[in-house]
């Protein structure tokens, strides 16, 4: 019966194994009207039903531990303490009281141990992070393909970024599927080429928001170059023609463009994580202005840690698994009143609540702190699903009065809503001591914006943020009446201001980004290349 099998499964992983034709053959057409060569046809077929086989299998996985959520746990706890060997008491009960004495709670890495040096977070292990990223870009894709599947079409997904959204690489039979770019491409403009020469899109692909952000705005900056590559780049008829409808697309502005670029386009990928969701809310409202966006999973330093099942649902919610990554939560007000707070398991959460997320990591028997707060707004089976607040690490703090990022957030979107025509696309704050601006001042905050719509800031405006502030934080009202602290500065800086922080980021060991966006801003050089890049 087996061999049976094999002989059946044969015929179909040689057809899978043979290379597609190339894209250029039929990437002007329209998906409507084009006859996709048969080949490629049938294995797209016959991809597509291996994901959904993979997905189902994925499925049944998640739903048989999410239904005993905490047997599940229990039982990794016992492989957290039996793993401990000779450091665990001979005789020690496998509980929760265990876990806790044997395996110290840690404080999430702050700014200061990485600069003296001390090692960070240390990541989980590969086999459950491949596992946890594996699982969430199987389910993922196969929640796309239900309520988008016209998404996984051959041609019908352009990546824009060198990496992907998707958490795990896609293995060799699902190359097909979708993607319009190479595999393994590492030049953004090539992406960028690819994806402007293939006007029946359904789906845009980068690996976050901000980076999609800067892909738009290198686009504005470059559209007589980007022209000219596509009118270039094939001397057939289409291409001059779509060189010409490009120009038309851009000089309409920002708002809608991806739609006027690609008309059959509904659907934005990227991956989830801290500091991504004021990019996501600027492309919605200008360049990606009428789209979906959707989140595969959201991703921290430590891994994957919640799976989108929901692509239809507007704002991003995530179901935390019992496998993988050994997650607890810690509730915020006790852990920030006591330390010694205890910490719950997933199937203990309550509806409402607001938890610190903490990790184990099984290799060397860690517990931290990640310092990322969620909100549990509802469950699945036994596990909870959340919606993420806001990052501990990212709180702003020059006398103790603990401004949170969420709050912070809040009050500059306030303010920046009564600035007449100004769209908010980017910001990051500094302490004053960071770059010794306090001198002969009271301390305070250096905020540092980008903006579409407003190329000058007036000291009214620049003040309507600290206004804003003390109406968010009673704690900074008392100590701005008082005069213990200064009023925050806003200083405007230069379109390519953030794309240079971000190149920055990415060549610094120490920091989270990708996939996190940091908002408050520790190391003294990263200040100072806004800095240089203020311009009002």
């Amino acid at each position: 019966m087996v061999l049976f099998l094999l002989l059946l499964l044969l015929p179909l992983l040689l057809l899978l194994l043979l290379p597609p034709p190339p894209w250029a053959a039929f990437r002007q057409k329209s998906p409507r009207d084009a006859r996709l060569p048969w080949l490629v046809g049938l294995q797209h077929r016959a991809a597509l039903g291996l994901l959904c086989w993979a997905a189902a299998w994925q499925r049944r996985r998640l739903e048989q531990s999410t239904l005993q959520a905490g047997l599940s746990q229990r039982r990794a706890l016992r492989r957290c303490l039996r793993a401990q060997g000779p450091r665990r008491p001979r005789g020690a009960s496998a509980d929760m009281s265990a876990f806790r004495n044997h395996v110290p709670l840690t404080k999430a890495c702050q700014t200061e141990e990485k600069e003296s040096g001390e090692q960070g977070l240390p990541p989980t292990s590969d086999q459950h992070c491949g596992e946890a990223s594996l699982q969430a870009t199987l389910l993922g894709l196969a929640a796309l393909n239900r309520a988008y599947p016209e998404v996984l079409a051959p041609g019908g997904t352009a990546r824009v970024t060198p990496a992907s959204a998707w958490p795990h690489p896609l293995p060799w039979p699902w190359h097909t599927l979708g993607q319009l770019s190479p595999p393994g491409a590492k030049d953004s403009w090539a992406l960028l080429l690819e994806a402007l020469r293939s006007p029946g899109l359904r789906a845009l692909e980068a690996r976050t928001a901000v980076e999609l952000l800067d892909v738009f705005l290198g686009l504005e900056a470059s559209v007589e170059l980007l022209a000219e590559a596509i009118a270039a780049g094939n001397p057939g008829a289409p291409l001059p023609r779509r060189a010409a409808e490009l120009q038309e697309a851009l000089e309409q502005g920002p708002r809608g463009l991806a739609l006027r670029l690609w008309p059959e386009l509904q659907l934005v990928v990227t991956l989830d994580a801290g500091g991504q969701a004021e990019a996501v809310a600027a492309l919605g409202a200008l360049w990606c202005q009428g789209l979906a966006f959707f989140s595969p999973a959201y991703a921290v330093s430590g891994g994957v840690l919640g799976l989108n099942l929901w692509p239809e649902q507007p704002a991003g919610l995530y179901l935390l698994p019992p496998e993988g990554p050994f997650i607890e939560l810690l509730p915020v007000k006790e852990g920030a009143q006591k330390e010694s707070a205890h910490t719950v398991l997933l199937a203990e959460a309550q509806k409402g609540k607001e938890y610190e997320l903490v990790l184990t990591d099984r290799a060397s028997h860690t517990r931290c702190r990640l310092g990322d707060v969620v909100q549990v707004v509802g469950t699945y089976n036994q596990c909870p699903v959340v919606r993420f607040i806001c990052r501990l690490s990212q709180a702003l703090s020059v006398r103790g009065e603990d401004i949170g990022e969420d709050v912070f957030s809040e009050a500059l979107g306030w303010a920046v809503g009564q600035w007449p025509g100004a769209k908010l696309l980017d910001h990051g704050c500094v302490e004053s001591s960071i770059l010794d601006s306090c001198e002969g001042s009271a301390p305070h905050y250096e905020v540092f914006v980008s903006l579409r719509g407003l190329r000058n800031l007036s000291e009214e405006n620049r003040d309507k943020l600290d206004h804003c502030l003390q109406e968010a934080s009673p704690h900074y009202k008392s100590l701005r009446f008082r005069g213990s602290v200064g009023p925050a500065r806003v200083h405007l800086v230069d379109q390519g201001a953030f794309r240079a922080l971000r190149e920055a980021l990415a060549t610094c060991s120490l920091a989270p980004f990708p996939p996190e966006m940091p908002r408050v801003l520790r190391y003294r050089h990263l200040a100072q290349l806004l800095q240089k890049r203020v311009v009002s």
